[in-house]
């Protein structure tokens, strides 16, 4: 009688083991897919930094289809010299180089002059239009679809001025046709 009682108590054990598993199996979900490998990317070759500028780490930022990085800054330039002319800064030149993309499907017409710099005085400051075209940097250009585009924006600010942020404007979208928004860009984000 007692070994009735154990092979019946064993099968009761074997019939609750075999359920709890098929529920287990049945919870369980299935394995994750893998994940995709990661986007190609260029491999650019690293360029030295200019000794009078600081190298910042780019936060990329979009504008519309446009995408913006900041990636040097250059503070207390009293002279800009240019292949024919030498320009004194009224108070300072802070110089921004700049990395933009257009992710768009067409052209986008950019427009340096409307780039302000913003000061921690609350001061909105355009390019210096002298200053540009003595370091023949662009004006007015149209950004072809999948392009990118490297610059520097030349501003002159009071010597006491303190760059806080780069308000970017990436030319019109279907969305923001008048190109109105803008973003602003930390200056010294990543650096």
């Amino acid at each position: 009688m007692t070994s009735r009682h154990h092979s019946g108590s064993g099968r009761a054990s074997l019939a609750a083991i075999v359920a709890v598993s098929a529920l287990a199996t049945a919870c369980t979900a299935a394995p994750a897919t893998p994940a995709p490998p990661p986007a190609a990317v260029y491999e650019l070759p690293p360029r030295p930094v200019r000794p009078d500028e600081i190298a910042l780490k780019p936060v990329a930022t979009n504008e519309g289809d446009t995408v913006f990085e900041l990636i040097g800054l250059t503070t207390g330039l009293k002279t800009l010299l240019g292949s024919h002319a030498e320009w004194p800064a009224k108070g300072q030149f802070l110089r921004i180089r700049l990395v933009v993309t257009n992710n768009g499907r067409t052209n986008v017409p950019f427009d340096t002059n409307r780039q302000l710099l913003l000061t921690a005085d609350g001061a909105q400051h355009a390019p210096d239009s002298q200053g540009m075209l003595i370091k023949r940097q662009p004006g007015q250009i149209e950004i072809g679809a999948n392009d990118r585009l490297e610059f520097d924006l030349y501003y002159d600010v009071p010597v006491d001025a303190k760059a806080t942020a780069l308000r970017v404007f990436g030319g019109p979208t279907l969305a923001d046709f008048s190109d109105t928004t803008g973003v602003d860009i930390p200056v010294d984000a990543g650096r």
